[in-house]
C-alpha cells in the first residue's frame, strides 16, 4: 500500500475515511486531540500558534492539491504530446493498423536461393524452367512463328472466359488491340486468335501464316509493310505485333493509325492482334473500337490441363505405353498409328489363312499357336494399358490432393497463376508425385513463384531511360520518368500499406513516384499528368484486389475500399527483392517511409514501421543506421511509436532478436530522453528483453529517472504488458511498488493502475477477435481482466483499491471507477460490462467502508445534473457489489 491514506473526500457528501487507514498530512494526535484542543481555554500565545497552524494546514492543502494535479497530469496519453491537451489518440486503430501489417508479412517465407546473377534459369531437383525477365518486347524482330508452337498453343491453350467475343471481333475487324498486365497470357491468347482465324482463311496452308511483327516499327511501320508487300508475306498472313509504348519519348498510336492498318490487312484478307500493357499509355486504344481486355485463363483449369500434360510426359500414357508415338496421348497421330497397326495385323492374318492347301492343318495349327501367342501378348500389352492408365489415374487423383494441401497452398501464396507460374508449378507436382522432387524441394519452388514475379516487376525498369531513342543518336531522354516509375512505385507502396485504403495507398504511390523520380534525375523537376490515373491498371499492373471492408476514421470505423495484393506471398517478395538486389533505390525508399512515419493516420504510419522493421532485418546495419536510430531520437512522439514499432518488428525474427534487445537496453540506461522513451514503446510489445522480469525492471527504471519524466509512458507500456500471459508477474511487481519506499516507485504502480481501468482492451491488446480478451475489445482493460482472470480478481482489486485509497490517486481513482460503473450496460439498455463488474465490485467493497464509499459515489452519480444515473441501474450496481445478507436498510432504501 503507498504512503499516503485517504484523507477527507472534498466532494459533499463526504467519502467515508478508509478503515485503519491515516493520512500522513493529518494532524498525529487524531480527531479527539483536535476537539480537546479547540474546547480548551485560550492561553497565551494560543493565538499566534492557531494561526501558525491554519497556515501549516492551508500549505498541506495546497501540497496535497499540487501532487494530485501532477498526478493527474502523469495519467494523460503519452502519445497525445503534439496535439490539443484533450484530443486522445486512436490508439486502437494503431493497434488493428500494426496487426494488419504483420499479417501480410509474417509468413517468415523463406525464399527460394537461386543464382541472382543470372536468373534466367530456375532449378529444382531435375526440374530446367527458363525465367528470364530481361527479355522484353524490344528483343523480338520480325519473323514467323514456328509450326510446332502453333501446333502445341492449338493443343495446349486454355481459353479464356470470352474467347469467342475475342474471336468474333478479330473476325470481324481484321485488328484486334488486346490488353492485360504482362505474364497473364495475352500473347499466347493472341497466337492462339491468329493461329484459328488464318487456318481456315486464305493463307490455311501456308506455313508461316502466323508472323510477329518488329515492335519497333510499330502500328505505323506495320500498316506500310502490310501495304507495301515488303518480305513477299501472302494473303491472309496474321502479324502478332507487341509496341513498346511505355518507353520513354515513344508515341502510341492514335485512332487513325489503327484505321490505316485495318484497312490495310482487309485489302490483303489478313489479320492483326496487337498486344498492349493496360495504363495510361494504352488506355485510349482499349477504350476505342479495336480495343478489348484479354481476361486471364482460370488457374484450376490451367494447372490442371498441365499437370496432366507433364504427367503423362513423365510417367508414360495408355497410348505410348500401347505402341503409340510418345506424345504424351494429346498428339494427331498416336490413335491412328495404333489404328494403322492393327489393319496391318488383320491383313497378314487374312493372308495366312488363304494359304491353306495341303498344309492347311499344320498352317491352322502354327496360326493357331501364334494366335493364342499373339492373344497373350495382346493380353498382356491390354493388362499394361490398364495397369499405366489405373497407374495414371491414380497420379492423377495424388496430384489433385497435393494440390490442396495447406502447406503447398500457403507456400505458393498466390490467389492465381498466370501461365508460366502454372507451367513450373504443374512440373514440381510432378516431379514430387514421380519421386524425382523432394517435399522441400517442392515447398521451395512453390515459395519462388511470388519471387520470381517480384524480380520481373523490378528487373531493368528504367534501363529504357538510358537508350536513345530508336534511329538516332541523340542523348538520352530522361522525360517520362514519373510515368515510368509509377506502377513500381505502386507495388512498393502495395507491399507496404497492404490492407490500407486504396487512397492512402495511391497518394504514398505518388509520394514514392517522385522521390524515384528525384534520385534518377535529380536536376529535373519530375512532371506527372494530373487526370491520366487509371485505378484498373493499377491492379492489373500489381496483381492485386479491392475489397470493402473497415477504414478507421477519427476513432470511429467507416466502410471504405480496401486493396490488397491478389497472395499473401507477393508483400514480402517484393520488399525483399527491393532491397536485396537494388541498392540505388534504398535511399528514395528511406525518404519516403520517414515521409511515412510522420502521417497522422495509424492505417499508413504503423504499416510503415511494420515494412521498415521487415526491411531493417534484411540489413539491420542500414535499417537502424538510416531508420530506426534517427527516428528514435526524433522530437515527436510519432516517429518515436514508428521506430519502436519497427524494432520490435526485427525482435520477432530470432536472428535479431538479441541485437534489438541489447540496443534496447542500452538506450534504457544511457539513452537521451527520447531515446528513452523509444526504449519504453519498444519494451511494451514484450519482445524487446530476455524476461518480462527484465522487460519490468527496464520500464522502471525509465520510469522513475528524472523525477519521473518518462513516467507517463512508462505506465502505458506496463498496462500493454498485461494484455500478454505473464500478467500475473506484471500485477505482482505493481504490488511491490505500491509499498516501495521510494515515491516515484509508488507514482509508477499508481498511474499504471489508474490507466488499466481507463484504457481499453482494443487500444493495447495484439490478438484477434476470437479470443477472451480480443471479443471484448471496447471493455475497459481491468473489467476485462476481472471477467476473463478469475484468478487474477483479487490481485486486480487490491490494486484499484490502494489507488481509491491513496490521498494523490484518489480523484483520478474516483473518476476511473464512476467510469466503470456506467459501462455497465449501453446506452440502449443492452449489457456491455455487467460480467466484469460482478467480478471486480464484490472484491473491491469486502469492508464496510468500501460499501459506504461506494453508495456515496452511486448517490453522488445520481444526483450529476449533466448524466444522472436512474435508480434502477444504481440499484442493479449495488447489487452487484454488495450480497443481499449485508445491505443496511437505509442503503436497501436508495439502491434496493
Amino acid at each position: 500500500m503507498a504512503d499516503e491514506a485517504v484523507a477527507e473526500h472534498p466532494a459533499e457528501p463526504a467519502a467515508p475515511k478508509a478503515k485503519d487507514a491515516r493520512s500522513p498530512e493529518a494532524p498525529r494526535g487524531g480527531a479527539r486531540g483536535d476537539d480537546n484542543a479547540k474546547d480548551a481555554p485560550d492561553a497565551p500565545g494560543s493565538s499566534d500558534a492557531s494561526d501558525a497552524a491554519d497556515a501549516e494546514a492551508a500549505e498541506r492543502e495546497k501540497e496535497r492539491e499540487r501532487a494530485a494535479d501532477r498526478f493527474k497530469d502523469r495519467t494523460r496519453d503519452p502519445l497525445a504530446e503534439e496535439q490539443g491537451e484533450e484530443e486522445p489518440t486512436d490508439a486502437a486503430a494503431a493497434t488493428r493498423a500494426r496487426r494488419s501489417g504483420q499479417k501480410l508479412l509474417a509468413s517468415g517465407r523463406d525464399l527460394i536461393g537461386f543464382d541472382r546473377s543470372d536468373v534466367g534459369r530456375l532449378h529444382i531437383g531435375d526440374i530446367n524452367i527458363g525465367l528470364d525477365a530481361r527479355r522484353s518486347g524490344l528483343s523480338m524482330r520480325d519473323g514467323p512463328v514456328p509450326e510446332e508452337e502453333l501446333l502445341r498453343i492449338r493443343r495446349t491453350h486454355i481459353e479464356p472466359e470470352g474467347y469467342v467475343r475475342l474471336r468474333r471481333a478479330l473476325e470481324a475487324r481484321r485488328l484486334l488491340v488486346l490488353g492485360g498486365a504482362p505474364g497473364t497470357g495475352r500473347a499466347s491468347t493472341a497466337l492462339a486468335l491468329l493461329e484459328e482465324v488464318t487456318r481456315g482463311g486464305e493463307g490455311g496452308q501456308n506455313s508461316e501464316r502466323v508472323r510477329r511483327a518488329d515492335p519497333e516499327e510499330g502500328v505505323r511501320g506495320l500498316a506500310t509493310q502490310v501495304v507495301d508487300g515488303r518480305g513477299g508475306h501472302p494473303r491472309g498472313t496474321g502479324y502478332l505485333l507487341e509496341p513498346a509504348l511505355d518507353r520513354p519519348g515513344t508515341l502510341p498510336p492514335d485512332g487513325m493509325d489503327l484505321d490505316q492498318l485495318a484497312s490495310a490487312l482487309a485489302q490483303q484478307g489478313s489479320y492483326a492482334v496487337v498486344v498492349v500493357s493496360v495504363g495510361s499509355a494504352a488506355n485510349p486504344l482499349l477504350a476505342g473500337r479495336y480495343g478489348a481486355i484479354c481476361p486471364p485463363a482460370p488457374t484450376r483449369e490451367l494447372v490442371a490441363v498441365r499437370l496432366r500434360q507433364r504427367l503423362e510426359e513423365e510417367h508414360g500414357d495408355p497410348v505410348r505405353v500401347g505402341g503409340g508415338d510418345g506424345d504424351g496421348g494429346s498428339g494427331l497421330g498416336g490413335h491412328a498409328d495404333r489404328d494403322r497397326d492393327t489393319d496391318q495385323d488383320r491383313d497378314r492374318h487374312s493372308d495366312r489363312g488363304r494359304d491353306g492347301g495341303l498344309g492347311g492343318h499344320t498352317d491352322r495349327n502354327r496360326h493357331a499357336d501364334r494366335g493364342q501367342d499373339s492373344d497373350r501378348r495382346e493380353g498382356r500389352t491390354r493388362h499394361t494399358d490398364r495397369d499405366s492408365a489405373g497407374s495414371l489415374s491414380r497420379l492423377l487423383e495424388r496430384a489433385a490432393e497435393l494440390r490442396e494441401d495447406p502447406e503447398v497452398t500457403e507456400a505458393v501464396g498466390l490467389d492465381d497463376l498466370r501461365p508460366a507460374e502454372a507451367e513450373l508449378f504443374a512440373s514440381l507436382l510432378a516431379g514430387h508425385l514421380l519421386g524425382s522432387v523432394s517435399r522441400e524441394e517442392l515447398l521451395s519452388g512453390c515459395r519462388g513463384l511470388a519471387a520470381v514475379q517480384a524480380y520481373e516487376w523490378f528487373a531493368g525498369v528504367d534501363r529504357a531511360l538510358a537508350a536513345p531513342p530508336p534511329g538516332d543518336g541523340r542523348a538520352p531522354v530522361r522525360s517520362g520518368t514519373a510515368a515510368l516509375f509509377h506502377p513500381v512505385a505502386f507495388r512498393i507502396a502495395l507491399a507496404v500499406l497492404g490492407g490500407a485504403s486504396h487512397s492512402a495507398v495511391s497518394a504514398a504511390a505518388h509520394l514514392l513516384t517522385w522521390e524515384l523520380s528525384v534520385q534518377s534525375d535529380p536536376d529535373s523537376t519530375p512532371a506527372r499528368p494530373l487526370f491520366c490515373d487509371d485505378p484498373e491498371s493499377d491492379l492489373a499492373l500489381s496483381r492485386a484486389r479491392p475489397d470493402n471492408g473497415p477504414v478507421d476514421v477519427a476513432g470511429a470505423e467507416v466502410t471504405g475500399r480496401l486493396i490488397f495484393y491478389r497472395g499473401t506471398a507477393l508483400p514480402a517478395a517484393v520488399l525483399a527483392e527491393l532491397w536485396d538486389r537494388h541498392f540505388p533505390v534504398r535511399a528514395p525508399v528511406v525518404r519516403w517511409l520517414r515521409l511515412l512515419a510522420d502521417d497522422p493516420r495509424p492505417q499508413v504510419s504503423m504499416r510503415a514501421a511494420v515494412a521498415a522493421g521487415e526491411l531493417s532485418v534484411r540489413d539491420f546495419e542500414h535499417g537502424y543506421a538510416e531508420l530506426v536510430r534517427p527516428l528514435a531520437d526524433a522530437p515527436t512522439p510519432r516517429r518515436r511509436v514508428f521506430a519502436a514499432t519497427a524494432l520490435d518488428q526485427a525482435a520477432g525474427h530470432a536472428s535479431h532478436r538479441r541485437a534489438v534487445r541489447k540496443v534496447v537496453e542500452d538506450w534504457s540506461r544511457h539513452g537521451t530522453p527520447a531515446l528513452r522513451w523509444t526504449a519504453a514503446m519498444a519494451l511494451g510489445y514484450g519482445r524487446s528483453a530476455d524476461s518480462m522480469d527484465d522487460t519490468l525492471d527496464a520500464l522502471a527504471r525509465i520510469g522513475v529517472r528524472d523525477d519521473g519524466e518518462q513516467l507517463a509512458v512508462a505506465s502505458l507500456n506496463l498496462v500493454r504488458l498485461l494484455t500478454l500471459p505473464e500478467c500475473a508477474t506484471v500485477l505482482r511487481r505493481l504490488a511491490d511498488w505500491t509499498g516501495h519506499h521510494g515515491e516515484e516507485y509508488q507514482d509508477l504502480a499508481l498511474v499504471s493502475i489508474v490507466r488499466l481501468a481507463l484504457t481499453d482492451v482494443d487500444e493495447v491488446l495484439d490478438d484477434e477477435p476470437g479470443t477472451p480478451l480480443g471479443d471484448r475489445g471496447d471493455w475497459p482493460l481491468l473489467l476485462a481482466l476481472a471477467a476473463t482472470r478469475p484468478e487474477l480478481t483479487g490481485k486486480l482489486a487490491d490494486l484499484f483499491w490502494t489507488a481509491l485509497n491513496t490521498a494523490r490517486s484518489r480523484d483520478v481513482a474516483f473518476d476511473a471507477l464512476e467510469t466503470l460503473l456506467r459501462s455497465a450496460s449501453r446506452k440502449d439498455g443492452s449489457e456491455w460490462t455487467r460480467e466484469g463488474l460482478a467480478a471486480l465490485l464484490p472484491a473491491l467493497t469486502a469492508e464496510e467502508h468500501d460499501r459506504r464509499r461506494l453508495d456515496w459515489l452511486l448517490r453522488r452519480m445520481m444526483r450529476d445534473q449533466d448524466r444522472p444515473l436512474t435508480e434502477e441501474r444504481a440499484r442493479a450496481l449495488w447489487r452487484l457489489a454488495v450480497p443481499a445478507r449485508q445491505r443496511r436498510s437505509e442503503e436497501e432504501e436508495s439502491h434496493g
